[in-house]
């Protein structure tokens, strides 16, 4: 494979950058129109209901991404500027120190049944874990694809809930080996296909039957080494610059005011490679925030710390529920193209590679915040926004921003004053 260290790929336009990545993955003219075409009308009216056009968001490509020594062009869908631009930056600073480690855990998701009207949740539970062995097999009735693919029921686990708005109640766990997919049409059929059984076994009432969401049996974790030399700027040394990152990454520790912009910060990165593959980005935020919670306390998802040797270290471990078969994965062809541009063979791949991202961008906004300021950057690439808000068109467009830049004066009343000027400049020269 190429190296994915493509300096100034950000400077080229569009067609050059498409061609790169085309390269890359092997892709065709067919599969640049799509790039450049996206969900068609007609198929987004057979993907879900009352469609009456469509929404489109731009689709970026982050570079210098060395992930379990492998190279890796990444995908990402989002519109807030500066988040491409972040993770690229963060992920050249992760090459210095061999670039990104990755893993995740087997694909298991976490299938929930509610039992209520009980009148002896022990007897209960222990009546289901004696008839344990069946429920799976009925389980694995359920998808025997995913049996044959080495997948299917994996466990059953019973917990008793004595005290809650509904009364007593038994909550079934089913554990569930998805392989390739996300697992939520699974999952909830085998749920639902159990359901009359655990009535049957327990005496009691079955009322939900769902996926859990918080998918901490199919975790993802991801870990860099920045050389505290990569970190220096013009203003400040890179041991400094650790030492500030890290206690940046303290107050996210203990604060839940400060965890919750840093996990967002991280989730810019997270949810732009889910959206731009086809996944449930909100199954994602949800799992992300409930984990960052699960001792009571929200907290930061990720640790950064110093080593002996006055390195940063980087980690992150999150619920990662990710698929590459199925679902919107397959049906929207943009989707497709870009799990064809990430090179995956696996979901688990995919989760690495989309952890391994949420560090980076995580690192890019720690260390903006912890050196210059985040507006600094930030505000340069949203001045293009501005001044588009404000009606400039081409060329216009860089004069505009560059003004505005340059007097730190981004705000649309200022961009609108700056058009006027420029085109009564061209006007006249005219």
């Amino acid at each position: 494979m190429p190296s994915s260290r493509l300096s100034g790929f950000y400077k080229l336009d569009i067609d050059d950058r498409a061609r790169i990545v085309a390269e890359w993955a092997g892709l065709g003219e067919e599969d640049l129109a799509t790039l450049r075409q996206g969900l068609t009308l007609t198929q987004a009216d057979k993907m879900t209901e009352n469609v009456v056009g469509l929404h489109a968001l731009p689709l970026s490509i982050a570079v210098n991404f060395l992930i379990n020594g492998r190279d890796y062009l990444v995908p990402m869908v989002i519109e807030e500027p500066s988040v491409v631009a972040g993770a690229s930056h963060a992920a050249k600073l992760a090459r210095e120190g061999g670039g990104f480690q990755a893993e995740s855990d087997e694909p298991v998701m976490i299938g929930q049944i509610q039992v209520l009207d009980l009148p002896d949740l022990e007897a209960a539970r222990a009546a289901i874990l004696n008839q344990k062995r069946r429920l799976l097999d009925l389980a694995n009735q359920i998808d025997p694809v995913v049996v044959r693919l080495g997948g299917g029921a994996r466990d059953i686990e019973v917990r008793t809930v004595t005290e809650s708005p509904a009364g007593p109640m038994l909550v079934i766990h089913l554990l569930y080996d998805c392989r390739d997919a996300m697992g939520a049409n699974t999952v909830n059929t085998a749920c639902e296909t159990l359901a009359p059984e655990v009535e049957t076994i327990t005496g009691g009432r079955v009322n939900l039957r769902i996926l859990s969401n918080l998918a901490d049996r199919r975790m993802a974790r991801a870990r860099c080494v920045v050389p505290a030399s990569a970190l220096t700027t013009n203003d400040m040394e890179g041991a400094e610059v650790v030492d500030r990152i890290v206690a940046a990454y303290a107050l996210a520790a203990v604060d839940p005011y400060r965890a919750a912009t840093h996990n967002k910060g991280i989730m810019n990165g997270i949810d732009a490679v889910v959206i731009a593959t086809g996944n449930d980005w909100r199954a994602i935020e949800a799992g992300a925030h409930a984990y960052a919670a699960r001792d009571g306390r929200y907290r930061s998802l990720s640790v950064w710390e110093k080593d002996e040797a006055g390195n940063l270290i980087g980690r992150l471990e999150m619920p990662l529920a990710l698929g590459i078969v199925g679902g919107t994965t397959r049906a929207h062809p943009t989707a497709r193209l870009a799990l064809r541009i990430l090179g995956v063979r696996t979901a688990r791949e995919l989760a690495e590679i989309t952890v391994a991202v949420g560090l980076a961008q995580n690192l890019a906004a720690i260390r903006a915040l912890a050196t210059e300021g985040i507006q600094r950057g930030h505000m340069a690439l949203h001045a293009r926004q501005v001044a588009i808000a404000a009606g400039a068109e081409g060329d216009e467009i860089d004069w505009v921003v560059k003004r505005m830049v340059a007097e730190r004066a981004v705000r649309l009343d200022r961009a609108q004053a700056l058009l006027t000027e420029h085109r009564r400049n061209v006007e006249g020269r005219e």
